[in-house]
């Protein structure tokens, strides 16, 4: 079940391979983040030390907050994921010219896991033939829908 999903990636980037990571959080974060307070439009992942880390995401924390804690809304956050995952993402990023971004947040058995793709970015043209092939398939099922009526 997702929480939050990052929409434009689909449209911004080639989606070549997906992996699944586990988010190090906080406790304020996991019940903002259950409360549907975090956003991962403007997130992206960088490799730094041979660890990946999620960058601008922002999660709001809940008015209900420790009082003890100061909440920083778009701290750095750690993915986890297998040292050899890594080792072939770190490869694929500084060699072939691939991104990394963040899909979505969701649930698996609990925990609160990071969705992210392995992308290659799209030019303005390949946005156009992505709106363009969008328009045309809902087209599509428009005159579909109506012919069978």
């Amino acid at each position: 079940m997702s929480i939050v999903q990052n929409k434009k990636a689909g449209f911004d980037y080639f989606i070549e391979e997906t992996y699944e990571a586990g988010v190090v959080l906080e406790g304020w974060e996991v019940k903002a983040i259950r409360a549907g307070r975090a956003q991962i439009k403007e997130a992206h992942i960088i490799v730094r030390n041979g660890e990946l880390w999620l960058l601008n995401s922002h999660i709001t924390p809940l008015n209900s907050a420790s009082t003890h804690v100061r909440p920083d809304t778009i701290r750095t956050r750690k993915l986890l994921l297998k040292k050899q995952d890594i080792n072939r993402l770190i490869g694929k990023v500084e060699q072939r010219g691939f991104a990394l971004v963040p899909l979505d947040f969701h649930y698996k058995n609990g925990r609160i896991k990071c969705s992210m793709a392995l992308a290659k970015g799209k030019k303005q043209h390949d946005k156009r033939d992505t709106l363009r092939d969008k328009d045309w398939k809902r087209e599509q099922e428009r005159l579909m829908k109506v012919h069978r009526t």
